[in-house]
C-alpha cells in the first residue's frame, strides 16, 4: 500500500501588510518534510506513525507551514499544491494536515481548490483532512474529502490526536470496514477569535456537544468557529460531521440540530471590546499590591492571526498613563535591530521604534514611538519551547535586542513570532516574572504557559489588522447578512 501524507498550513488574514512568499513556508520535501514532522506533535506526524503501522509505503511530498499573514502568493501556492497533487496518482491513500482558511492569489478556497484537484489526479482514492478549528469550510472542501476532522481545542493541544482521529477512520475504510462521507451546516455567523476559545462559554459547550455525538457513535464530529479576518463568501462557523454513508440521513440531522443550538446561542461568540484606556486602569488596578505581573495581552495586532508585531498603541497608552515595570515582546522591527546592534551593548540610544508597516487595507498610517534607553542585550533570537504547544521545537525570531528604558523593557526582534515561551524574554536575559507588566502580542497560545505566573490577564484591543472591532475592516465579499455585521 503507497500512503500520500502532506502538510500545507495558512491562516490567511486578508487584510493584513504581510506577504506570503514560499520561503515564508520554509518548506520541507521528500525525505525531510517526514523527518519535520516524525516525533512531533502535528496532525501529519500521526498520518506517519499509523501509515508505518500499516506497513504501507510513504509518499511525503511537501510539509509547509506559514505564519497567519496577507494572501499566499500565486507562485507559492501553485507550487506547493502541484507537489501534492503530483504525487497522488498511484496512491491508495491520501492523508492531508491542512489548516482550512487558506486564500491565495487567484483562489479564495486555497483548500478547496486542491482538494478539487487531487479528486481528479486521484479517483476514488480514500482522502482524510485534519484542519484547524479555525477552518473556514466550504462545499468544495466538503464534496471532495471523505473524511474530516478538526481541532477541538483552543489553544490548540489537539494536533495529533486530531491527525490520529482521521487516520484512523481512514484505516476502516482502506480494511473495507466502512464508507465515509462528510456533511456539514454552515452559519451565517462571523465568530471573534477571542470568543473561540474552547475553556469557557459557548464555543466549549459547542464543542463539548460534538464530542457527545462522537460518544454516541457518529464517527467526527467538529465545530469550525471560522476565521473572520478573511474577506471571502463565508468566513464563518460550521458543524462538519464524518458518518457512515448508509447513516448520511441522521448525521445531517444531528449536525442541523447542533448548528441551531450555536445559533441561539450567537452573541456568546461575540467580543464586546472595551476601550483601551479602561483596559489599562484595570490593569493598574490588578497590579496594586500583587506579588506577579499582570498580562496585557495586545490581541489587536497578534502574528498568529495576521498582525505585523509592529503596532506601538498599547505600549504608548500605557506610558501615557504612567504604568511602569513593563515587560514587552517581541516588538518585530528589523530596522531598529540593526541600529541598536550597530550601537552595540551598553550604548545611550534613541530609537523610532515600530508603526513602521502601514496598515492599507484598514485605512492607518502610525508613526513610530520615539524611546530613549540603553541597549541591554543583543542574541540571535533562538530559544526551545517548552511547552505544551509546539513541546520541543526550536524557534528563531532573527537577531534579537533588549533594549532598556525607564519603563519598559522591550525585546526587539526581526521576525514577528508569537509568543509561545519565556524563552522570548530569556533569550536576551529578562526575566518577565519579575515585571509588573508583561505586555504580549498574543491572544491565546501564550495562555498556556504566561497565565500561571500572572497575577491577572488583560484584553487590550489595539487598532490593528487582527482587532476585534469589525468596524475597522472594509468587508466587499462577505456573504450578506451575517451576524454581527447584521442584525439577526
Amino acid at each position: 500500500m503507497k500512503a500520500l501524507i502532506a502538510r500545507l498550513n495558512h491562516e490567511t488574514n486578508t487584510f493584513s501588510p504581510v506577504p506570503t512568499p514560499l520561503e515564508a513556508f520554509a518548506p520541507t520535501y521528500g525525505e525531510q518534510a517526514w523527518q519535520a514532522n516524525k516525533g512531533m506533535r502535528t496532525a501529519m506526524a500521526a498520518f506517519i506513525d499509523l501509515a508505518e503501522q500499516w506497513g504501507a509505503s510513504l509518499v511525503t511530498p511537501v510539509s509547509a507551514m506559514a505564519n497567519p499573514s496577507g494572501p499566499v502568493d500565486a507562485g507559492a501556492y501553485a507550487q506547493l499544491t502541484q507537489r501534492i497533487v503530483d504525487a497522488a496518482p498511484g496512491c491508495d491513500a491520501i492523508l492531508l494536515d491542512l489548516h482550512g482558511a487558506m486564500v491565495a492569489e487567484g483562489s479564495d478556497d486555497g483548500e478547496g481548490d486542491l482538494l478539487a484537484r487531487l479528486r481528479a489526479a486521484a479517483p476514488g482514492v480514500p482522502l482524510a483532512v485534519a484542519l484547524d478549528l479555525h477552518g473556514n469550510i466550504t462545499e468544495k472542501m466538503v464534496r471532495n474529502a471523505d473524511v474530516m476532522v478538526g481541532f477541538k481545542t483552543y489553544p490548540h493541544v489537539d494536533m495529533y490526536e486530531t491527525g490520529e482521529h482521521a487516520g484512523r477512520l481512514l484505516g476502516q475504510m482502506l480494511r473495507g470496514e466502512a464508507r465515509f462521507q462528510v456533511c456539514w451546516r454552515q452559519l451565517p455567523l462571523m465568530s471573534h477569535t477571542l470568543r473561540s476559545t474552547t475553556l469557557e462559554g459557548a464555543m466549549r459547550d459547542a464543542v463539548d456537544a460534538a464530542r457527545a455525538l462522537e460518544a454516541g457513535g457518529l464517527p467526527a464530529a467538529t465545530v469550525f468557529a471560522g476565521f473572520s479576518l478573511a474577506d471571502i463568501a463565508a468566513p464563518c462557523v460550521s458543524v462538519v460531521a464524518t458518518c457512515r454513508a448508509e447513516a448520511l440521513e441522521s448525521a445531517q440531522a444531528a449536525v442541523d440540530a447542533l448548528a441551531q443550538q450555536i445559533w441561539q446561542r450567537r452573541s456568546g461568540y461575540v467580543y464586546r471590546s472595551e476601550p483601551l484606556a479602561d483596559s489599562l486602569r484595570r490593569a493598574a488596578g490588578l497590579a496594586r499590591g500583587a506579588t506577579r505581573p499582570v498580562l496585557l495581552l495586545d490581541h489587536g495586532d497578534n502574528c498568529m492571526s495576521g498582525g505585523t508585531c509592529d503596532t506601538m498603541d498599547v505600549l504608548q497608552a500605557a506610558l501615557a498613563q504612567g504604568l511602569s515595570g513593563i515587560a514587552v515582546g517581541p516588538v518585530c522591527d528589523p530596522q531598529a535591530v540593526a541600529q541598536l546592534i550597530a550601537a552595540g551593548e551598553g550604548a545611550q540610544v534613541e530609537i523610532a521604534l515600530g508603526n513602521k508597516v502601514a496598515l492599507q487595507r484598514i485605512g492607518l498610517h502610525k508613526q513610530p514611538l520615539v524611546l530613549r534607553g540603553t541597549v541591554g542585550a543583543v542574541s540571535d533570537g533562538s530559544y526551545t519551547v517548552t511547552g505544551p504547544i509546539y513541546t520541543g521545537q526550536r524557534c528563531h525570531m532573527g537577531r534579537s535586542v533588549r533594549l532598556d528604558t525607564d519603563a519598559a523593557q522591550i525585546v526587539v526582534t526581526e521576525q514577528t513570532h508569537e509568543p509561545w515561551d519565556l524563552g522570548v524574554f530569556h533569550c536576551v536575559g529578562l526575566d518577565p516574572t519579575q515585571a509588573r507588566f508583561v505586555l504580549l502580542k498574543s491572544r491565546m497560545y501564550c495562555r498556556p504557559v504566561f497565565v500561571p505566573l500572572s497575577a491577572g490577564l488583560v484584553e487590550c484591543d489595539s487598532p490593528g489588522v487582527t482587532t476585534s472591532d469589525y468596524g475597522r475592516f472594509p468587508f466587499e465579499h462577505v456573504r450578506r447578512p451575517v451576524y454581527p455585521l447584521d442584525a439577526l
